[in-house]
Parts: structure tokens; C-alpha cells; sequence
């Protein structure tokens, strides 16, 4: 005996096969290890020019992994690190960039007035194989632009192991 399935059996039977598979996905996380080691390359980066700065790295959520701060680096390097890689993180971009495009008399210039945003050089997203992993934010250097490059040398010495 052959029952028929009516159109309400049907669309609910096709419907909880198509929501199940769309109720979840998969994100990619750095190790702790890794957040360390980008963390140490970019304290040292800066440690070599001379530089006494702190450097966060966090999650894809802009959730703290990882804080270092150097001997001599300011009290307020800690929590501007940790900032500028909240931002990066949260924005998806670096944080220079984040400040050109935020000025005043931008349309997204009020975006400045969010708790935690900085909008000053230094924070960057790490990204590899097409994932965003999370972001490394650095103060303590004089200028923005000297943050951001022991910032950029931090995720250099993990890029090989973030693209696949």
C-alpha cells in the first residue's frame, strides 16, 4: 500500500533537511601557540629598533589570546594593544586604514565615539587561506606606522602555517 505525502508533509520534510545543514558552520581559531609566536616576533621586531611596546593578539572575535608587554613599554600600552586588535578584529581591517577612512567629516567618523576603538596604526587582522583568524594589535612605538610593521612582522612568522 502506497500512502501519499501531502504538500504540508513534504515542504516541512524538505525544510528540516535544508535548515539542519545551515543551523551551524565552522570557524578556524589560531592555537595558543601560534597567537604566542606571532606575538614574540612582533615584540622582538619592535625590541630591535629599539622600540618598548606591548603586543595582544586575539581571537576572530577580537577575544584576547595573547598579551605581552616589554619591560619598559607604558601603562597604557597594555590596554591600547589590546584595542587596536579588538578593532582590527571587529572591523576586519587595519586600524590605519580604519583611521583614514573615520576621520572627521567622514560618514563613519562617529564610529570613533564606540568603547574600544582606536583608531590609530598598529592593529591588524590575520588572515590566511581565506579565514580570518583573529588580529594582533601593538603600541609603544613612536607612530602608528612603526606599530603596524612589528605588527606585520608578528604575522609573517605565521603566514606559512595559515595558508593552505
Amino acid at each position: 500500500m502506497i500512502k501519499r505525502i501531502g504538500p504540508l508533509m513534504l515542504t516541512l520534510a524538505l525544510a528540516g533537511g535544508a535548515s539542519a545543514q545551515d543551523a551551524t558552520f565552522q570557524t578556524k581559531t589560531l592555537t595558543p601557540e601560534t597567537a604566542l609566536k606571532a606575538a614574540q616576533v612582533a615584540l622582538e621586531s619592535c625590541r630591535k629598533q629599539g622600540y618598548q611596546v606591548a603586543v595582544a593578539v586575539t581571537d576572530r572575535g577580537g577575544l584576547l589570546q595573547v598579551l605581552l608587554r616589554d619591560r619598559f613599554a607604558g601603562a597604557h600600552t597594555v590596554t591600547v594593544a589590546s584595542d587596536k586588535a579588538w578593532t582590527a578584529a571587529s572591523f576586519r581591517q587595519s586600524t590605519l586604514d580604519f583611521g583614514r577612512e573615520t576621520q572627521a567629516g567622514k560618514p563613519m567618523s562617529a564610529i570613533r565615539d564606540v568603547p574600544r576603538v582606536i583608531a590609530a596604526g598598529g592593529g591588524l587582522p590575520i588572515e590566511g587561506g581565506g579565514s580570518m583568524f583573529g588580529a594582533i594589535g601593538v603600541s609603544g612605538a613612536p607612530g602608528g606606522e612603526a606599530d603596524e610593521a612589528c605588527a606585520r612582522a608578528g604575522i609573517k612568522a605565521i603566514a606559512d602555517s595559515l595558508e593552505f
